[in-house]
């Protein structure tokens, strides 16, 4: 297969997948016979053949997706007009340490904070897929150890949590929610479960949009 017919045949996988398509599985595209090099180099070009468009290639933490322009946001949220579920300071400041300190116990988030942290808050981040339990501290009652996970590296548009914004004071819990929130509304946020949801009655490829970056709402 020549380079001009692989680039269209990863457009099409790539505009089609439901989740960001990992380079594993776009080997798998060509059973191996493109290496990764090769791969690497039709992503870039694709990349710049959507350069002016309204939708964007872009590189996340579990592979590579298609997803629209946060300029865009405006006119597709007419189309959408509902809104993700919103998020208390409390829930977003608690997702902030987990991701600044991780991995944190439930213990390590409280001393943080100065406040008792509910276990309805730490599910509601679990249900959401932004934190896992990665283990258990070797202490007393051994407390499970919180980290976010890929999906939530995902909803961020990172590739990884070296992306996230440098912090002056990890120790500040307001300091760590502000560069958080900030990071939050620079980037499309969106999962790909948002987007197939949102467009439930289409057919054919489902692509990621913008949609409110992650319901930030602080109270």
């Amino acid at each position: 297969m020549n380079m001009v017919d692989a680039k269209r045949v990863l457009e099409t996988a790539l505009v089609c997948a439901q989740q960001p398509l990992p380079l594993k599985s776009m080997r798998e595209l060509f059973a191996d016979a493109i290496g990764v090099d090769s791969i690497k180099q039709l992503l870039e070009d694709l990349k710049n053949d959507w350069a002016e468009r309204g939708v964007e290639l872009v590189s996340v933490a579990t592979g590579w997706r298609f997803q629209s322009r946060p300029e865009m946001r405006e006119y597709l949220d007419r189309l959408h007009p509902e809104k993700p579920p919103r998020y208390t300071r409390a829930t977003l400041e608690t997702l902030a340490i987990i991701a600044y300190r991780q991995p944190v116990t439930r213990g390590d988030m409280e001393d943080i904070r100065g406040v008792t942290i509910s276990s309805l808050l730490i599910k509601q981040l679990e249900d959401r897929g932004w934190v896992e339990v990665i283990g258990h501290r070797e202490a007393a009652g051994r407390p499970a150890l919180f980290a976010t996970t890929k999906q939530f590296l995902d909803d961020l548009g990172l590739q990884s949590l070296d992306q996230l914004p440098l912090l002056e004071s990890p120790t500040s819990p307001g300091d760590t929610l502000d560069v958080l929130a900030a990071a939050l509304e620079e980037q499309p946020a969106v999962t790909q479960a948002e987007a197939t949801d949102s467009h439930s009655e289409a057919s054919g490829a489902q692509m990621n949009m913008p949609l409110d970056t992650l319901g930030l709402e602080q109270t």
